[in-house]
């Protein structure tokens, strides 16, 4: 009988690169198993090929162990292999195998199949368009603590969209996924306590949020860092920090982070605007930490 723990240690080991690039000892001992049936094995051999961790990236061998763990009924794999086919990687492009793929996993009670559901059925790929069918997998999936659809139960709430709209329900999925890190829900949640939704308006705590996010180089964020430091909004105003995070947001791709450039420069000196494009650099050089 194989030993499930032990299969998932060796592959582990092999996803962290600790065997180097060609076929170890513990890279054949996974394969083995696979070759056994070990639907586990099948499975992380299937994301080993997938990230070409240990082995060069094949996406149609990574499709191929997919295949095997799923029909065993491996819920991972069965999600794995549905976002295979949403995205065509290594089989033909089908939105109808996807979807039969995400049911398969998500009946089973797997988080991110269930997530992968809602959004087929949010945006009406294999399925009728239904949100109430988006909001019932998104909701399964969220009470799991799955950040992702924590942050879209929170859009939902929060915009109205097939559901009354409910602010203080929106905080509530924004804050369980931005307790976890997710810099999406992270800057949402800031701009709920910046716009006082939901909650008493309280620019300290946007402010917060904000850094949480663009410290992880969220460009709205950092925009709204920017805008934050400009305004002298839950912080000391500061043209210096307004500039630098303006310059970092548009490095990330905000398309306002130039608005907010071309407002602050007028205020700063030459030196000024020396000293602000150097904090931006070493900000981004420290990867926006402690900026």
């Amino acid at each position: 009988m194989e030993n499930p723990t032990a299969i998932i240690c060796l592959t582990v080991a092999v996803l962290l690169g600790n065997v180097g690039l060609s076929w170890s000892a513990d890279l054949q001992k996974v394969l083995e198993a696979a070759e056994r049936r070990n639907a586990r094995a099948q499975f992380n051999l299937g994301e080993i090929y997938e990230k070409g961790q240990g082995v060069l990236k094949n996406n149609e061998t990574a499709v191929k162990w997919y295949r095997l763990a799923a029909k065993q009924g491996l819920a991972d794999a069965q999600n794995n292999l549905g976002f295979m086919y949403t995205h065509g990687l290594g089989v033909p492009w089908d939105r109808k195998i996807a979807l039969t793929w995400y049911r398969l996993g998500a009946e089973q009670g797997d988080a991110r199949a269930q997530f992968n559901l809602g959004e087929m059925h949010l945006k009406g790929r294999g399925v009728p368009q239904s949100y109430e069918s988006a909001l019932k997998w998104w909701r399964s999936s969220a009470e799991q603590g799955y950040a992702r659809a924590q942050f879209n139960l929170g859009v939902m709430y929060e915009y109205g969209h097939g559901i009354s709209r409910d602010y203080e329900a929106a905080l509530k999925w924004y804050r369980f996924a931005a307790e976890q890190g997710y810099a999406e829900s992270q800057f949402s949640l800031g701009w709920m306590y910046r716009k006082g939704k939901g909650v008493p308006q309280d620019d300290k705590t946007a402010l917060k949020w904000y850094r949480l996010a663009a410290e992880q180089g969220y460009a709205k964020s950092q925009f709204n860092l920017g805008v934050m430091y400009y305004t002298g909004s839950g912080v000391g105003q500061s043209d210096v920090y307004a500039y630098m995070w303006g310059t970092i947001a548009a490095s990330n791709g905000s398309r306002y982070g130039d608005d907010v450039q071309n407002h602050v420069a007028k205020r700063l000196t030459k030196a000024q605007l020396g000293k602000a494009h150097k904090l931006a650099d070493e900000c981004i050089r420290k990867k926006y930490r402690g900026c």
